[in-house]
């Protein structure tokens, strides 16, 4: 493996919280991933709409969010190889513009079939931004820093999900799933403007000389693959759960028209809380510990929606969201961390850990479509509880390491 120094780069220390170009990098990719995330989960709240209006069943309406996140997934390392040739930033700016037009385009699907294919390419369009994210940050933010930094991202995911499912709700009552679509695409854009004028050039990449197949054997070297699980396992316990909750407030005895959806949808702003916290958290306590309680959770934010009370159902949602975000801010790091620590390429390390992340999406975002019509919430919950406690597992194996001199 050759590493050539970018050409114009000087000697500088990283950015750590109070230095000014800190605030820009945080603001900047807090806008990037809110512009991601709310492009990815347009669908979600829609599904009750586009299973009624194509005549679909609910595992195949949920599609239309589950081909985004497959191809995301699937083009994850691709992306996260290609930024450890040619740059993070560049990656990152062209994905967020790419999957806007796109976003705007599906409003205009002529029917399934069209919408499908569009939110095929939107997902490999927005695979270069979280490919990237993680190994951006820690090249930049100092290591002191780079919990909150990373917490401070994954808020704006939950921000851009938050944005995604309520404002799309909204605009759904009013003028169907095209202005949803539409409205969010638009938004979408006012944050790339931002994103594209604060987001700083690179300082610290050095540009890596290797084929992709050997960039890839090195990041599944130690106990990276193991994250990756738990990326997978906690993210497809999530979207299963938001999922079949849609079907499930808008059917009897709730009938949830999707305004009060989206309402219902705000339970976001504890994963925008929770995010940032779980950061200052891993820094005090370490990634393993915050991880395992993030998951631990999930679990129980799952068993608490069993009950018929519309309150508790929300009460348990919350919990369960917070929770996962918590252990996803956490685990993200973790990975770029470990890769570090090790000697693997970050970029491609996190683009596996996010593969995982989005084929555990695609998979049980479906699967728990076909619970529910099968075996009902209950089913739902006992997914949604195993697949936590197997990520519980993963997160407990990949903790046990050898000491080494530099933390993670």
């Amino acid at each position: 493996m050759v590493r050539v120094t970018l050409a114009g780069t000087t000697p500088s220390s990283k950015l750590g919280v109070g230095d000014p170009g800190y605030a820009r990098v945080a603001v900047a990719m807090f806008c990037a991933a809110a512009t991601t995330f709310a492009l990815l989960y347009v669908p979600q709240p829609l599904l009750p709409l586009l299973s009624a209006h194509f005549r679909l069943s609910p595992g195949q309406a949920a599609l239309a969010l589950s081909a985004a996140t497959l191809s995301l997934g699937l083009c994850l390392v691709p992306a996260g190889a290609l930024s450890d040739r040619y740059g993070r930033r560049r990656i990152m700016l062209t994905s967020l513009v790419v999957s806007t037009l796109l976003g705007l385009a599906c409003a205009l699907a002529p029917n399934w079939p069209w919408l499908l294919g569009l939110r095929l390419a939107e997902g490999i369009a927005l695979a270069g931004l979280p490919a990237v994210a993680m190994a951006y940050l820690r090249e930049e933010i100092d290591p002191r820093s780079h919990a909150r930094a990373t917490g401070l991202y994954i808020g704006g995911t939950a921000l851009g999900g938050l944005a995604g499912r309520i404002v799309s709700a909204l605009l759904a009552e009013v003028g169907g799933w095209r202005l949803a679509f539409f409205g969010i695409a638009l938004l979408a854009g006012c944050c790339v403007v931002v994103a594209a004028t604060l987001l700083p050039a690179s300082t610290h990449f050095t540009r890596t000389a290797q084929n992709s197949a050997g960039t890839t054997r090195r990041a599944l070297q130690g106990k990276l693959p193991l994250l990756y699980c738990v990326g997978g396992l906690s993210m497809g316990a999530f979207v299963g759960v938001h999922n079949a909750m849609a079907f499930r407030l808008s059917a009897a005895p709730y009938f949830l028209t999707p305004g009060w959806l989206a309402a219902v949808f705000c339970v976001y702003v504890v994963g925008i809380v929770a995010s940032p916290v779980a950061g200052r958290c891993a820094d005090r306590l370490g990634r393993p510990v915050v991880t395992l309680v993030g998951l631990a959770g999930m679990g129980l934010g799952a068993a608490l929606t069993l009950t018929h009370s519309l309150w508790a159902i929300v009460t348990g949602l919350a919990l369960f969201t917070g929770a996962f975000f918590a252990a996803h801010a956490v685990a993200s790091g973790w990975v770029t961390a470990r890769a570090q620590r090790i000697g693997a390429p970050v970029g491609t390390a996190a683009g596996l850990y996010l593969l995982g992340y989005y084929l555990g999406s695609s998979v049980f975002g479906v699967t728990a479509g076909d619970i529910w019509s099968r075996f009902g919430w209950a089913g739902v919950v006992t997914m949604a509880v195993t697949t936590s406690a197997l990520a519980a597992l993963m997160a407990m194996r990949a903790s046990v390491v050898p000491s080494r001199p530099s933390p993670e």
